[in-house]
């Protein structure tokens, strides 16, 4: 069953719903309040916090840590200075994914990455015959996100040590709360202004009450996933085993998905030699991929019609879905939207989706799936570029 994470103390008196969900063996809360709308909001408007500690955690030591990294992932980690963060997927030998994450440069010969999955197998596997240790310490770490467009202020009132105006967007810093060493480090999944903090597990509680305490003056409340969820999508954010699955989940070849297929082809460095998947991806940069990562809007208009056949008003507020949907072009399905959403900041009706690439051009005109009182119809959309909402404060 489901453990507690080091913040569960905290977590558990505030999860009014008592709405829970499992993630990566631990308790994680879908929603802290009745609905998930304030704390969306708070993500958006003021500053949210939200329990990530169940993230998988490994670092990467000794004296060829750097080429160990860079034979897992798909960027030049040597690129990476001390104190910046990377987001990388990383592949199989066919070049397809099998995770994604981040990659933080601690020191020269030192690297923490986060992951999703469980990858430990796969990265000692990847490490044979180079002189670097890989070791698990998702127990060691308790990671909390702090994202909001006045997350710097609360921190800059709690946090010693860093210079938060000055701490660019993918860049750590370690400091401290009174006597409480932390990390931090200017990331997120929400695609807001935001940061996440690292701390040793005994000192989560201590963290979190200085946060919410002084927090108060700035509207923070804590948030769940179907807050992080639809905030995801409208930045554009792939979700595994949702927006992709995982190489190594997968049952057959078709469920599998490239980096260039994922719109993370930006995120491949061909030019840094070999790593894990190197040839297959430079085959598929030169021919192209047979599928894209794109954005859906979805036609008010067309939503009122296809409901008004009900005698209903758009029923499409609330959570997120992941559930796939089929997208059609000229009556015939060319791909599926896999995460969708009214996004309340957008007004708008929106999915991230897959699409075969020469349908995937911003502006093409599509059909997306809607089931209304169990009969499924379709609703004009468009595609459009990722992400959806993409505010300057994210990396200013």
């Amino acid at each position: 069953m489901p453990i507690p994470t080091p913040f569960h103390s905290r977590t558990a008196p505030l999860c009014e719903s008592h709405e829970w969900r499992e993630w990566a063996g631990y308790l994680a809360a879908s929603t802290y309040l009745p609905t998930h709308e304030r704390e969306y909001y708070a993500i958006r408007n003021a500053c949210a916090l939200i329990d990530v500690s169940p993230l998988f955690k490994y670092e990467i030591s000794g004296p060829q840590a750097e080429q160990l990294v860079n034979r897992i992932i798909t960027r030049d980690v040597r690129k990476c200075t001390v104190g910046q963060v990377l987001y990388s997927p990383w592949c199989d030998d066919d070049g397809m994914v099998i995770d994604d994450g981040t990659v933080a440069r601690l020191a020269p010969d030192r690297f923490r990455l986060t992951a999703a999955d469980p990858n430990l197998a796969w990265f000692q596997d990847c490490g044979l015959g180079l002189e670097a240790e890989v070791e698990d310490v998702s127990e060691r770490l308790a990671a909390l996100a702090v994202q909001g467009p006045l997350s710097r202020q609360v921190l800059k009132a709690i946090v010693q040590g860093i210079d938060l105006d000055g701490l660019k967007y993918y860049r750590l810093a370690h400091g401290q709360t009174g006597e409480i060493p932390l990390t931090v480090s200017r990331t997120g999944y929400t695609g807001d202004l935001g940061y996440e903090l690292w701390v040793a597990p005994e000192n989560a509680g201590a963290l979190w009450d200085r946060l919410m305490d002084y927090g108060q003056g700035y509207g923070i409340l804590p948030a769940g996933m179907l807050a992080l969820d639809i905030a995801r999508i409208e930045a554009g954010l792939v979700l595994i085993q949702v927006d992709y699955k995982s190489s190594r989940q997968a049952l057959i070849p078709g469920q599998k998905s490239s980096p260039y297929e994922l719109g993370l082809g930006w995120t491949v460095d061909l030019s840094k030699g070999d790593f894990v998947g190197w040839e297959a991806l430079a085959a598929e940069k030169g021919r192209g991929s047979q599928w894209s990562l794109t954005g859906l809007e979805v036609g008010w208009p067309s939503l009122e019609r296809v409901y008004a056949e009900a005698g209903l008003a758009p029923q499409v507020a609330g959570r997120a879905s992941r559930s796939p949907v089929p997208v059609y072009r000229g009556g015939r399905q060319v791909g599926q939207a896999t995460s969708q959403t009214f996004s309340p900041i957008v007004k708008q009706y929106i999915a991230i989706a897959t699409l075969e690439s020469r349908y995937a051009t911003p502006g093409t005109q599509l059909e997306v799936e809607v089931t209304v009182e169990y009969v499924r119809k379709r609703a004009l959309a468009r595609a459009v570029r990722l992400p959806f909402f993409d505010p300057p404060r994210k990396r200013g």
